[in-house]
């Protein structure tokens, strides 16, 4: 295989590489983006006393990141971030579920650069149907090893849920108008899987750093989601730790600023999307809480795929369709 990438390019290149990663975990090509989602993170998880989580994000980053260029992927998307963001996914993941011992993080080094070929295979059976495999490699690949985890005392699954079947109490919701708007942020803030209405702001912000489309759709579709699961009546705390907000924001930044064409049918297709989101992140809820397996953003890749699979030509983007996201390559 050619060298595509020299060590002196690798150098050159690296940190914005790296930060547009971080933002492409929401569609965003812009390392400034990128560098508010980092802040963000480190600060709702040091705010939670989670800040192991801010550290995996950042390994996992440079891992799947630098996983790319030591392989030479043929990818000319490298350079817009699109191998670091699933890895900056996995590396949330690994401190969120599972204790953390010295060979919890190999597994997440591990993990962080297998989804870098993972992404890179998906991708390549997925072209035919014109669409990306999204983060279905971090979803794929972190259950592997969360699954591994219930036999792996290396890497115990400590703060995954216990396997048992789902029960239908709504609980009490605190509805006054404060809590609603923390739990609306905590909806997209938990994209990172981080539990804090102020990450919540810093990625709005983000995403409006590089595209206030997306930064509105990420806002309506927390707010549709949060509006959706309170009138069904779905549990309390989830709501409230804005768990039911996270995939439906990213298919509304899909769906509403990525791939369409930004038409009045094509808002109301989102807006359908989104709502198809809560529901099918509730049915896969119930189907994997028998495993004591969180769904990660699998909802939001299902749902994607399904509202994207048919191409109604309302929908299609002007032109050819992009397989990848790249708003923004200025930055």
């Amino acid at each position: 295989m050619a060298t595509l990438y020299t060590m002196k390019e690798t150098l050159r290149t690296f940190p914005r590489t790296y930060l547009r990663g971080i933002g492409q975990v929401m569609f965003q090509d812009n390392m400034w983006s990128g560098l508010l989602f980092f802040i963000g993170i480190i600060w709702g998880a040091y705010e939670e006393g989670q800040g192991v989580v801010a550290w995996g994000m950042i390994v996992g980053t440079l891992v799947s990141t630098l996983t790319g260029y030591i392989l030479q992927l043929p990818d000319k998307n490298g350079a817009q971030g699109l191998w670091g963001f699933n890895g900056c996914l996995v590396g949330c993941a690994f401190p969120t579920f599972m204790g953390h011992t010295a060979m919890m993080w190999v597994a997440l080094i591990l993990c962080s650069a297998l989804s870098t070929w993972v992404r890179t295979g998906l991708d390549n059976v997925m072209d035919r149907w014109n669409v990306s495999s999204l983060t279905f490699p971090f979803v794929l690949s972190t259950y592997f090893f969360l699954l591994a985890s219930r036999l792996f005392a290396g890497m115990p699954p400590e703060f995954m849920g216990s396997p048992e079947l789902p029960g239908g109490d709504g609980g009490v919701l605190d509805m006054r108008f404060v809590h609603l708007v923390e739990y609306w942020l905590k909806g997209i803030a938990q994209i990172f899987l981080i539990n804090s209405w102020v990450t919540g702001i810093f990625c709005l912000a983000a995403l409006a750093v590089s595209n206030i489309r997306a930064a509105v759709w990420a806002a309506i579709a927390s707010a549709l989601a949060l509006f959706t699961v309170i009138v069904w009546k779905g549990p309390a705390t989830d709501i409230a730790n804005g768990l039911y907000g996270f995939s439906a924001v990213l298919t509304g930044i899909a769906l509403g600023a990525t791939f369409c064409n930004h038409s009045w049918k094509s808002a109301i297709w989102a807006v359908l999307g989104i709502v198809m989101t809560v529901f099918i992140q509730a049915g896969m809820n119930a189907f994997f809480a028998p495993m004591g397996l969180p769904t990660l953003t699998g909802p939001f890749c299902v749902a994607t795929w399904l509202f994207l699979f048919p191409k109604f030509s309302f929908f299609a983007p002007q032109g050819s369709a992009p397989k990848t996201p790249s708003p923004d390559k200025s930055k």
